[in-house]
């Protein structure tokens, strides 16, 4: 009757608590006052996180970002890291649920009698020996009336969720920077290819120069002209080569890889294809909440919250129940009669603190401070994913243009170099306006790479502002 009494008594307290003591879910006000929609566009769209670096249509590019994805070191921690916060959040999940413990034990002791209060009776023992065996199992659970425990392992489950956006985000900052250092090869390998040739157009042209001057047809000051452009052109030649030693150089590393071993994967025709598509129209503003690093942000958010909650609930009593049963006896085959040795006993603690020195108010205002500084770096990761997709969204349409008008400026020089190689055949020209229009050729085709280059990272920087890739409604509703 006293054990029914006493858990009766212990569940209505638990049924009346569970309550938990965390503030509501708000976001910052910077984060609600967020538009609705980017400005920039020229198609309906919607937002779709895939395998974008596909688009660009290059087998060794996917197969680069594949090997980056999983050998990469950083990555590596991110996931150490992640598979931290999960094993974390799983320590606190053990706080809902009841303790056991098994025990066995033997106590033997052999003490004199001698000096005793029964020392001098008539036949006592000069000794006293005993022997004792036990077998035993205890039980604890604490009631969690003020969901400490719960808020705490929710706050540990966020942090767990934060871990894997933070590995996401490490994950799409690895991919890329594979395309950037890429594409930076790529135009590394085109610029020192077209400035060889330039610099063969030079030579011949200041050959042919030096000639024209030596028979008195030319001026010093042309002559000093054109060796002064091949010099400077020669000079950076090894410029470009820093710079593609550099871009192969910082591949190797996203691989976790030596320069000395792309030599495989690079030693074939790089052929990317550039991308133009348009950012669509009516790209939500609030598909930023899934770029890792902002859903990252927000789960920081909603820990720090919970751990509020978990620390006020320090202030209120604890319920804890416990049990343990057993058996003991004089020696070991007494302790395994369960039928007449076994032992019993329960017990419920009622623990509220009184005085603690400030601790739990102290413990609360941390936790509070650490809240407002989550939702401080909440609203800032916000105004920052806003602007970097705006400003990248920007460059990329500014980039698409500027290649429009390289591409025609290119296809002009073509046509002049056309035009001087045919007056040269028909010996209407001369040789020297060739070499002049196929240099001219050449600069142009070489800021067109960059061009595209450029376009390339803008349209980069778009997936890394956006958290993915992006598709048009049109291009949806045919797929269906």
């Amino acid at each position: 009757m006293r054990v029914s009494s006493l858990f009766s008594a212990s569940m209505m307290l638990a049924l009346a608590g569970c309550m938990s003591l965390a503030p509501q879910e708000e976001a910052p006000a910077v984060v609600s006052q967020m538009p609705q929609a980017f400005p920039v566009a020229e198609v309906e769209g919607d937002y779709r996180p895939v395998a974008w670096w596909q688009g660009f249509q290059d087998p060794v590019l996917d197969g680069l970002v594949d090997r980056a994805l999983d050998a990469n070191l950083d990555i590596a921690q991110a996931v150490a890291r992640a598979q931290r916060a999960s094993a974390q959040a799983r320590v606190a999940r053990a706080g809902l649920l009841p303790g056991l413990e098994a025990s066995a034990g033997s106590n033997y002791s052999d003490t004199p009698v001698a000096g005793g209060a029964f020392a001098n009776f008539p036949g006592a023992p000069t000794r006293i020996t005993n022997e004792n065996y036990t077998l035993g199992l205890a039980a604890s659970y604490e009631i969690d009336l003020f969901s400490r425990v719960r808020n705490d392992l929710g706050a540990a489950r966020a942090d767990a969720v934060a871990a894997e956006q933070d590995l996401r985000a490490v994950r799409l900052a690895t991919a890329a920077e594979v395309i950037s250092a890429y594409f930076d090869i790529v135009d590394a390998r085109f610029q020192i290819a077209t400035t060889l040739q330039s610099v063969d157009v030079l030579s011949e042209r200041a050959d042919r120069t030096e000639d024209r001057y030596l028979r008195g047809l030319a001026q010093s000051f042309e002559l000093y002209q054109v060796r002064e452009q091949l010099r400077s052109l020669e000079a950076s030649l090894p410029q470009r080569e820093v710079a593609l030693s550099n871009a192969e150089g910082r591949l190797a590393v996203l691989l976790a890889e030596y320069p000395e071993g792309l030599s495989v994967s690079l030693d074939r025709p790089l052929l990317p294809q550039l991308v133009f598509d348009p950012v669509p129209a009516g790209l939500p503003a609030d598909l930023l909440a899934q770029r890792p690093d902002v859903a990252a942000s927000w789960q920081r958010l909603e820990a720090a919250r919970l751990r509020i909650g978990a620390r006020r609930a320090e202030r209120f009593p604890a319920l804890r129940l416990s049990s343990s049963t057993g058996t003991q006896g004089a020696n070991p085959g007494a302790a395994f009669d369960v039928g007449q040795n076994w032992l019993l006993s329960l017990a419920s603690n009622l623990v509220a603190p009184i005085f603690d020195g400030g601790r739990i108010s102290a413990n609360v205002a941390a936790a509070r401070a650490t809240y407002d500084e989550a939702a401080a770096a909440y609203g800032n990761a916000v105004l920052g994913a806003y602007r970097e997709a705006t400003v990248a969204i920007d460059a990329y349409e500014e980039q698409r243009q500027r290649y429009r008008l390289i591409a025609a400026q290119a296809e002009e020089a073509r046509a002049t170099l056309d035009l001087q190689a045919r007056r040269y055949r028909s010996g209407v020209g001369d040789y020297t306006g060739y070499l002049d229009a196929l240099r001219s050729y050449l600069q142009v085709e070489s800021s067109l790479s960059s061009a595209g280059r450029d376009v390339a990272l803008a349209r980069l920087g778009v997936h890394r502002a956006l958290g993915g890739d992006w598709f048009s409604q049109t291009e949806e509703d045919m797929s269906e």
